[in-house]
C-alpha cells in the first residue's frame, strides 16, 4: 500500500519494517485520540472555508463510526499501513473518496502525533490518578484501623524506635501526595494544544489553533510553532518522573513488605491464594507479587533516564528517534497502571501481627521513651542519656512499655484528615471533567 508522503517511488521493505518498527502495534493506543484530533481540525477547516457544510457532516459521520468501532475494539492497523494517521485517513477515503484527503490541509503528521499523545497522556493521567486516590483510601484505611498496633522502627536496618502499623501505612499514603504534585506538574505540559503547528514551522492555510484548543478541550495552546515540536520527548520525559516518582513509594512500600513477610520477622501475612509456594518446600509461601512489584517499579524508576537518552543532542524540529519514545512509554505506562491496582488489591488482604513489641528482644526500642522520661523530671539530656546507656551496658535496663507521642504525624496523632485534605487539593487541580465534556461533544451524534 502506497503511503501518504509516498511519491513516485518506492521503499524497500526491508527499510520500510525497520523504520515503522512497533508503530502499527503502539499507534493501537493512540487512535481514539487521533479521531478526536481529526473531528477538531476538520470542524476548524470548515471554519475557514476549506470545506464544505456537506463535506464537515459526511467526514464527521464516518470518524464517529471509527470512533465506534474503536471503541468496540474492533479497530486495527491494517498490514502495509505505517500508522494510526494514515489508517484513518485510508478509512475515510475508502469509504468517501476524494473528500476523505481533505482532512490533512493544515496539518503533518508531526503535529498530528503530537497532539495523539498529549490527548493519550492526559487520558492516562487520569486513570494513574484514579488508580492512586484508590491506593490512596486504601492506605489510609489500613492506617486507621491499625493505628494502635506498634511495630519496630529501624535505621540502618536496626531496631530503633517504636512505631506503629498506623504509622507505617499512613506514610506511604502522604507519599502519594507528592507523587500526585508531580503528575500535576506533567498534567500541566501536556494540557497545551500543539495541532496547527503542522511541521514545526506552520502554515500558510489561516488556521484558528485556538478553535481546535477549545474544542479538544485544552486548557492552553503551545503558540510558538517550533516550541510544540520541541515538547515531543519533552512531555514524556516529565511523565516518566512522575511515573518514577510513584514507582519509587510502591518499591519501598515492596521492600518492606518482602521483608516483613519473612519469617524472622513475622509482622505481617497475605492468605495463602494471594502467595505461592515452592516445588520441593511444602511450607513456603511467597511474596511474588511484591518481588515482581519491587522489579518492575525498579524499571519504571529508569524510565525517565532511558527517554533522555533517547532525547539527547537532537537539533529542534522532528527526528525519527523520537519513533522510540513511544516504545518505551507506552507499555510502560500500562504496567504502572497494573502495579497500582495489583497493590491496592493485596492490601485489601493484608494480615497485621499484633503484640510484636512484647518480645524481649524489642526491649532497648524503649530506650529513648525512658531518656525522655528522665528528661521530663528535670535531668539534662545528655546525663539522662548515659543513664540510660549505662543501664543497657550493665543489662539492668527494664523497658516500659508505654508510648506517649502526642505531636502532628507521630504514632499518638497520624493527622489522617489532613492528609487526605492535601490529597483532595491536588486532585482538584486536574481538570478531568473539562476534557471528558470536550471530547464527549466531539464524538456526540448529529
Amino acid at each position: 500500500m502506497k503511503k501518504l508522503w509516498q511519491k513516485e517511488g518506492s521503499v524497500e521493505k526491508r527499510i520500510e519494517h525497520f523504520t515503522i518498527g512497533k508503530d502499527r502495534e503502539l499507534d493501537v493506543f493512540l487512535a481514539p485520540y487521533d479521531v478526536l484530533g481529526t473531528l477538531a481540525h476538520i470542524e476548524m477547516l470548515h471554519s475557514i472555508h476549506l470545506l464544505e457544510a456537506d463535506e464537515l457532516k459526511q467526514l464527521q459521520q464516518e470518524l464517529k463510526a471509527i470512533f465506534a468501532q474503536i471503541e468496540a475494539g474492533n479497530f486495527e492497523i491494517a498490514e502495509g499501513v505505517e500508522d494510526v494517521h494514515s489508517q484513518v485517513e485510508w478509512m475515510l477515503t475508502e469509504k468517501l473518496g476524494e473528500m476523505g484527503k481533505k482532512v490533512h490541509s493544515g496539518r503533518s503528521r508531526n503535529d498530528q502525533v503530537l497532539v495523539d499523545l498529549k490527548l493519550y497522556f492526559l487520558a492516562e493521567i487520569e486513570a494513574i490518578v484514579s488508580l492512586t486516590a484508590q491506593l490512596f483510601q486504601t492506605l489510609q484505611q489500613l492506617s486507621e484501623q491499625h493505628k494502635a498496633v506498634l511495630m519496630p522502627g529501624y535505621t540502618h536496618t536496626q531496631v530503633a524506635m517504636p512505631s506503629s502499623f498506623g504509622l507505617w501505612f499512613g506514610a506511604f499514603a502522604e507519599s502519594l501526595v507528592d507523587d500526585m504534585r508531580m503528575l500535576q506538574a506533567a498534567w500541566q505540559v501536556a494540557d497545551q494544544n500543539p495541532l496547527g503547528s503542522a511541521a514545526g514551522y506552520g502554515s500558510s492555510f489561516p488556521l484558528n489553533r485556538k478553535m481546535t484548543t477549545k474544542l479538544l478541550g485544552f486548557s492552553d495552546l503551545s503558540y510558538n510553532v517550533i516550541q510544540a515540536q520541541l515538547g515531543r520527548g519533552k512531555t514524556e520525559k516529565l511523565l516518566a518522573f512522575a511515573m518514577a516518582s510513584l514507582a519509587t513509594t510502591l518499591n519501598k512500600l515492596s521492600s518492606d513488605v518482602v521483608l516483613f513477610c519473612n519469617q524472622n520477622f513475622a509482622f505481617i501475612s497475605f492468605p495463602d491464594r494471594l502467595t505461592t509456594g515452592s516445588s520441593i518446600m511444602p511450607h513456603k509461601k511467597n511474596p511474588d507479587v511484591f518481588e515482581l512489584l519491587r522489579a518492575k517499579s525498579n524499571r519504571l524508576q529508569s524510565l525517565p533516564f532511558e527517554i533522555s537518552h533517547l532525547t539527547t543532542n537532537l537539533i529542534s524540529g522532528y527526528h525519527r528517534d523520537l519513533q522510540l519514545v513511544k516504545e518505551s512509554l507506552l507499555p510502560a505506562i500500562e504496567e504502572l497502571k497494573d502495579c497500582l491496582e495489583i497493590t491496592s488489591y493485596m492490601l485489601e488482604h493484608i494480615e497485621v501481627k499484633k503484640d510484636i513489641l512484647a518480645d524481649s528482644m524489642y526491649d532497648y526500642l524503649f530506650s529513648v521513651e525512658a531518656v525522655n522520661e528522665e528528661v521530663l523530671k528535670g535531668t539534662p539530656f545528655r546525663d539522662a542519656y548515659k543513664k540510660i546507656g549505662l543501664a543497657i551496658e550493665r543489662g539492668d535496663f527494664e523497658a516500659k512499655r508505654a508510648v506517649n507521642h502526642s505531636h502532628e504525624g507521630s504514632i499518638g496523632q497520624l493527622n489522617t484528615a489532613e492528609i487526605r485534605a492535601k490529597f483532595e487539593e491536588v486532585e482538584k487541580l486536574f481538570g478531568f471533567e473539562v476534557k471528558r465534556e470536550a471530547w464527549g461533544r466531539l464524538v456526540a451524534s448529529l
